[in-house]
């Protein structure tokens, strides 16, 4: 639909219709001075609340999580030397290297 017909229908339709007298004297510029004063949004306080709003939830999940890994018994075998393991990873670099060396 045009959008101009539609405007030109409205306004006919408005002036058709003049306003009753039970509407109070310069309402329309009162509500509007009221939508003018309304404060803005302090779109960091909104941040903070719903921040606030997520601890909870976190901190019961993370209380939670750990209290099972305290509790439940550990039941795959005791794990190997960690530092041995890192060595043993950085190093077989270095030990393929030598090997690829005396092939040339």
């Amino acid at each position: 639909m045009n959008l101009l017909e539609l405007q030109k229908k409205l306004i006919a339709s408005a002036r058709k219709n003049p306003p009753s007298e039970q509407v109070p004297y310069a309402f329309e510029k009162r509500i509007m001075a009221r939508l003018s004063a309304r404060p803005a949004l302090d779109k960091w306080g909104m941040w903070a609340g719903a921040l606030w709003r997520a601890a909870v939830p976190c901190v019961t999940v993370m209380l939670l999580l750990s209290a099972w890994s305290f509790f439940v018994p550990n039941i795959k075998p005791a794990p190997s030397d960690l530092s041995q393991e890192i060595e043993n990873t950085v190093l077989a670099a270095v030990e393929q290297e030598q090997g690829s060396d005396t092939i040339w």
